[in-house]
């Protein structure tokens, strides 16, 4: 989207809210949350480290409890290993953290999980353990609990003032329809492709892919420059195509490497025995309780919660010759040391790169670094459900077509077959893909309440208009600065990222970053790797 395009729907957005103030309906305050930025700006701005008070020795310290953090432990736990210590960091949960508002739950970050591959036998054992799968966790079909599975209407899109099924647009004419189907014919026949080195063209985790120079040549272009070298032109399609790309990444087709935009769709053939092809599974919080079910796991094995300690990592030496040195603030500001065998990096890569010179692991952050994206993640909670357009029914996700954020998702959605709830939560998803980063950031950092909230409800006042304000009671916004990477074109190429897939000696790393862009299948992944290194198993 253009800049321009953007600043225009900036202001209808403020025109319609002009409007609701003026019919007597007041806006709700938002609470803003801007979870690491403190921290991280400390880092980037070279502020004073305290002074430790004392010093922990431990086996292996693992820095951050997001997806990655969290695996790793998880998967050091149920191997027996007992002697290690995970750093909290500034989010429990990282971009897999829920919140609340009352007896409803919602996300602050992602909130659906597709059914894994057979290739993901670690999140199928995850998955098995936490009591989704309830059997068959390695058949091709396993069994799922049918209560996380995303039940109809999964999908809808708003289109000249009527709600449509799906999220696909038809095509104007029949010529531009026929597009459409060639483009899903090809992808469809691209799931079970193989390179000339026998592996998976397109393969979740990423590192399984082939690496066949002839398939690897899609990351030398722009997702967008491909479709139009391919003849496909059709403006519904690129615009449902640029719209998976910022919903996926971050960032529209003109910056994302073509064998990404290739892989969002190729990489998911996960099936199920009691699920169509394509489902995904999702929690009123989206991913939350997943990393609760691993903390909770790994608190089980090792009989304590002392394995999880607040607070974040501040730097990590690793001169000495005997230990590797973290030095750790807790909530009070109070600091102490770490002494650690090794170390589990399980942070974004622009936050390690200040704990610790990577130059010396092969990753060089000027040019190595992978561009991130900023998120706002916006939960409206509601009393009652507002008055829907035309057309489809309320789905779990819900589009509008050309709209400059990314649409909106229902928390009660799973209830809905039984009875409409009395209260609800609406989470709308925007990521600033119309802004650099570096712009974006700026942005959500000077940004006013007001501001935020008129950009974080503008899908909602389009598919509702200012009416949907008598029914919002409260309204949370998470931003993230550094939300997710953008796996730009070379991303696959990127020396500085295969080197720290490689590590395998005192400090190890494990984030989605590795591979260029952030799910929960990928930052699991790193985990489980880097404690089959620690166990001598990889």
């Amino acid at each position: 989207m253009l800049r321009r395009e953007f600043l225009l729907g900036g202001a209808a957005v403020a025109t319609g809210l002009g409007i609701a103030w003026r019919a007597g309906v007041r806006e709700v305050e938002p609470a803003i949350s801007y979870p690491g930025m403190r921290e991280g700006h400390g880092l980037r701005d070279g502020a004073a480290r305290p002074v430790p008070s004392g010093e922990r020795a431990v086996g292996v310290a693992i820095l951050g409890a997001g997806v990655g953090g969290l695996s790793c432990a998880w998967q050091l736990a149920r191997s027996g290993f007992r002697d290690f210590v995970v750093v909290q960091g500034p989010e429990f949960g990282g971009n897999a953290s829920g919140g609340g508002s009352g007896e409803l739950a919602y996300p602050r970050g992602a909130h659906y999980l597709p059914l894994p591959s057979l290739a993901s036998t670690h999140v199928r054992e995850m998955l098995a353990e936490f009591g989704v799968i309830l059997h068959g966790a390695q058949d091709a079909r396993p069994y799922f609990d049918e209560a996380v599975i995303v039940h109809g209407l999964d999908e809808r899109l708003m289109r000249h003032g009527h709600w449509e099924d799906g999220v696909v647009p038809h095509g104007d004419t029949p010529a531009e329809q026929a597009q459409h189907e060639a483009f899903f014919r090809y992808v469809d026949s691209l799931h079970g492709a193989q390179g000339a080195d026998g592996r998976k063209v397109f393969s979740i985790p990423l590192e399984l892919s082939s690496r066949d120079p002839e398939w690897l040549a899609l990351d030398r272009m722009t997702f967008k420059q491909w479709l139009l070298d391919q003849g496909y032109t059709s403006p519904r399609l690129h615009w449902y195509l640029n719209y998976c790309c910022r919903d996926d990444y971050g960032a529209s087709y003109e910056r994302v490497s073509a064998w990404a935009g290739l892989h969002y769709f190729c990489a998911r053939d996960g099936h199920a025995d009691n699920a169509p092809d394509g489902a995904v599974m999702t929690w009123p919080d989206g991913l939350a309780p997943l990393v609760r079910r691993m903390r909770d796991s790994i608190t089980r094995r090792l009989g304590h919660a002392d394995w999880l300690a607040p607070g974040f990592a501040l730097h990590v030496d690793e001169r000495a010759r005997d230990a590797v040195r973290v030095l750790v603030a807790d909530p009070s500001g109070a600091a102490g040391t770490l002494r650690a065998q090794r170390v589990v990096c399980a942070m974004p890569l622009f936050v390690a790169s200040r704990l610790l010179d990577l130059s010396g692991h092969g990753f060089d952050p000027q040019r190595h670094q992978p561009e991130h994206a900023a998120w706002m993640v916006s939960n409206f909670s509601l009393n009652g459900y507002p008055a829907e357009a035309a057309g489809a029914p309320l789905a779990w996700d819900n589009v509008v077509y050309e709209g400059s954020a990314l649409g909106y998702v229902v928390s009660t959605h799973q209830l809905l077959r039984v009875a409409p709830s009395p209260r609800t939560v609406f989470t709308a998803y925007e990521a600033l893909s119309h802004l650099s980063p570096t712009q974006a950031r700026q942005w959500l950092a000077k940004a006013s309440p007001e501001e935020l909230r008129e950009h974080a409800a503008v899908d909602l006042l389009a598919a509702y208009g200012p009416e949907f304000w008598r029914h919002a009671t409260a309204l949370d916004i998470t931003v993230r600065g550094h939300a997710m990477a953008t796996p730009t074109p070379g991303f696959l190429s990127n020396e500085g990222l295969a080197a720290l897939r490689q590590a395998n000696g005192r400090v190890l790393f494990a984030h989605a970053d590795l591979s260029g862009y952030s799910v929960f299948e990928e930052a699991a992944w790193w985990g489980v790797r880097a404690a089959a290194r620690i166990l001598g198993e990889a």
